[in-house]
This record gives C-alpha cells, sequence and structure tokens, in this order.
C-alpha cells in the first residue's frame, strides 16, 4: 500500500513539483531560524543598493540591508502571518460550516446570510475594513485576514457536511444513539479531510497573496522588520535600478504560490 501511495505521489506532477517547490522554500526558512549571512535590520550606509556580488549575493537595499537576509526573514514572517490566517479562517469556518450544516433550519439560513454578505465582498477589501478597525501590525493583519478567510471555509464545509449527512453510516451512528458533536467531529468531518486539505493549501496560496497585496499597502509588518509584501513595497522605485532588489522577493512570492497552488490540486486529484 506505502509502495503504490509512494508511486502514484512520484507520477502525479502537481504533488511532486509543489512538493518540491515548498521545499526549496521551507529550506531557506528553517536555514534562516538558524543562521543568516547579516543581521536583516542592520544598515550600512556604504553599501547601499549594492548590485548582486559574492559579498551580498541578492545585493543591498536602500538602507544597505542585505536582501538575502531580509529574504530568508521576510519569508519567515510571510509564512507564518499565512499560518496564522488558516488557523483563524480554516478553524471558525470549519466549525460554522460543520454546524449550519448539519443542523439546518433557521440557524443555517441566519448564519449563511451572513456569511455570503461577506463573502461578497473581496476578502483583501474586508482585511483593510477589519485593520481600519483594530489598526496596523502583523498581528492585526493576522486576525483580518483570519476574518476575511472565515466565509469561504464556511462555505465549502457546509456543502461537504450536507453532502455526507444523510448517507447511510451517518444514519447507522444515528441509530446507535452517536451525539451530535461526535456525530460531526468523529463520523463527518474526517470524512470530508481531502477537500478540506486541498481548501486549506488553497487557503495558504491566497494567504500569501494577501499577506502580499496588504503588507506592500504598509498595513502589515512594520519597518525596520520586513514581510516579502513589505519588502516589495520598499523596492518599487528601485525597479529598474536595481532590478535583483524587487525581483528576489517577488520570486520567493511567486514560488510560494505555485508551491502551494500545486499541492492544493494534487490532492484534490488524489483518489
Amino acid at each position: 500500500m506505502a509502495k503504490n501511495n509512494i508511486k502514484k505521489f512520484i507520477k502525479d506532477p502537481y504533488l511532486l513539483f509543489g512538493t518540491v517547490i515548498m521545499g526549496m522554500v521551507l529550506l531557506m526558512i528553517i536555514v534562516g531560524c538558524f543562521w543568516m549571512p547579516y543581521e536583516p535590520t542592520k544598515m550600512n550606509a556604504a553599501e547601499k543598493l549594492q548590485g548582486i556580488s559574492l559579498k551580498h549575493i541578492m545585493g543591498t537595499d536602500n538602507m544597505g540591508r542585505d536582501v538575502f537576509s531580509r529574504v530568508m526573514y521576510g519569508s519567515r514572517v510571510t509564512l507564518m502571518i499565512a499560518i496564522g490566517t488558516i488557523i483563524i479562517g480554516a478553524g471558525l469556518g470549519t466549525i460554522i460550516g460543520a454546524i449550519t450544516g448539519y443542523y439546518g433550519g433557521i440557524i443555517d439560513e441566519v448564519v449563511m446570510r451572513i456569511i455570503d454578505a461577506l463573502f461578497a465582498f473581496p476578502s483583501i477589501l474586508l482585511a483593510l475594513v477589519i485593520v481600519s478597525v483594530f489598526g496596523v501590525g502583523w498581528v492585526q493583519l493576522v486576525v483580518s485576514l483570519g476574518i476575511a478567510f472565515v466565509p469561504s471555509f464556511a462555505r465549502i464545509v457546509r456543502g461537504e457536511v450536507l453532502r455526507c449527512k444523510n448517507m447511510d453510516y451517518i444514519e447507522n451512528a444515528r441509530l446507535i444513539g452517536v451525539s451530535d458533536l461526535r456525530m460531526i467531529f468523529v463520523h463527518i468531518l474526517p470524512n470530508i479531510k481531502g477537500v478540506l486539505a486541498s481548501s486549506i493549501l488553497i487557503g495558504f496560496n491566497n494567504a500569501v497573496l494577501a499577506e502580499a497585496g496588504l503588507s506592500y499597502l504598509g498595513v502589515g509588518s512594520q519597518p525596520p522588520y520586513a514581510s516579502l509584501g513589505r519588502m516589495l513595497s520598499d523596492a518599487q522605485q528601485y525597479m529598474f535600478t536595481r532590478p535583483s532588489y524587487v525581483l528576489c522577493p517577488g520570486l520567493v512570492i511567486v514560488l510560494m504560490v505555485l508551491g502551494f497552488a500545486f499541492l492544493g490540486e494534487g490532492i484534490k486529484r488524489w483518489k
């Protein structure tokens, strides 16, 4: 069985490419937790906007900071924001979707109308509104994006619970007196884990893009600390004079998005 799964994994280009891409990104982040060529916040006025060299393999920024070190640090920040976003969004969304889908009735109608109203707003716009209430910073960004991601997860989980709740094994569980909570969290949710895992990976994809967009607008990680989106914002005016300053964090964002997208599609196709 294990050998068949390994062969199936290797033959699936989505899972294979996604794993390779995310493996490279995660390796850089893990190495950055223990070692960086330079302190990512250390400024050196004598080395402003240096090009790619052996000393600075991605050059330096407008403050003389090493771009590679800041990319390593910024990748970690962006990933942590994405993880926090998914924990809040998927956690609350799964609970809401499971309860409304299972019980139905007036609870389902009221909650889903609220979810539909929130879902009508683009997640970045909704997050901007929430940030305006909570304030600026990466913690506020995680909370805002997490809340903005709740409607999409709630709708996905609700649809799957509606599909599963009248199946034979659920009816049999009801006949032997299984409680509602056990029915939801032990019998139904584990049987939609494939759809949920795929949705979570696509959610990571969207969270990385949302973080990059909002930090680019200045409502995420604040100077001197960096996320990938903040680095793009700082580098935009040097796009033509020092392209490596822009391309390096941009490339990591692209790799993260592609990696999560490939993995999400691979898991969706997995049978």
